[in-house]
């Protein structure tokens, strides 16, 4: 089940950058409702529980009941802007949603039983193409994340959408083609680098040798023409 956030929200009358940088001052955050064939709706929320909201995750993917005068409105964030330097929210849109509502929504992909996978236990190493994929569902039935089970799974394994099962009346939104969302792969990486390490490591210890050997011969030359002076 869709997760749901309580905000209180205030009209707000007028738009425009000035009226928006004075409720900023005053710790609210502008933003507007739109959606279900309705009038937009400018209002403003508290900044501080905005913020909140936001960084405990999931944001996009649960429903917030905001109350208006009274009224509530069923809504789904779809875009909140940032300051391009402090990251503090400047505003946020809303879309109303019913149980008819069908949007694509980007969903977190969690991976299960790693430590049964025959692959990483044999030192094998997670490849992860997509740790999210968009979705189309309903709504009110957002799924929290889509799981994927790596028991069994061996080096050279291909984990492609046609392996997942979705939940009902959830589908991908790439319906054209099964796409790869993660692979078990050798550890051909780590070794690449280790070696790229020992090479550098060697020509750091040549270059310091090469230096000395140039040092100790300059200093003999210099012995050499002070003795025959």
């Amino acid at each position: 089940m869709t997760a749901h956030i309580a905000l209180d929200a205030a009209k707000r009358e007028g738009t425009g950058k000035g009226i928006a940088r004075a409720l900023r001052r005053n710790g609210k955050v502008p933003a507007v409702i739109y959606g279900n064939k309705e009038t937009p709706v400018s209002i403003s929320l508290d900044a501080n529980e905005v913020t909140k909201q936001l960084h405990k995750g999931h944001f996009f993917t649960s429903l917030c009941d905001i109350k208006i005068d009274s009224k509530n409105n069923l809504v789904l964030a779809r875009d909140v802007q940032l300051h391009p330097v402090t990251d503090v929210v400047e505003h946020v849109d809303f879309l109303r949603v019913t149980e008819k509502t069908r949007i694509p929504v980007n969903i977190a992909v969690h991976f299960l039983n790693e430590d049964k996978s025959e692959g990483l236990e044999a030192g094998g190493v997670l490849s992860v193409a997509r740790y999210e994929v968009e979705v189309m569902c309903a709504a009110l039935n957002i799924p929290e994340s889509i799981e994927i089970d790596l028991a069994g799974t061996k080096i050279g394994d291909v984990i492609k959408s046609d392996a997942v099962n979705l939940p009902k009346g959830v589908e991908f939104t790439i319906s054209d083609r099964d796409f790869t969302i993660a692979s078990i792969v050798e550890p051909k990486q780590a070794i690449v680098e280790d070696d790229e390490d020992e090479v550098a490591a060697d020509e750091v210890e040549a270059t310091e040798q090469s230096g000395d050997e140039s040092s100790e011969g300059s200093s003999e030359g210099e012995s050499a023409e002070k003795t025959e002076e």
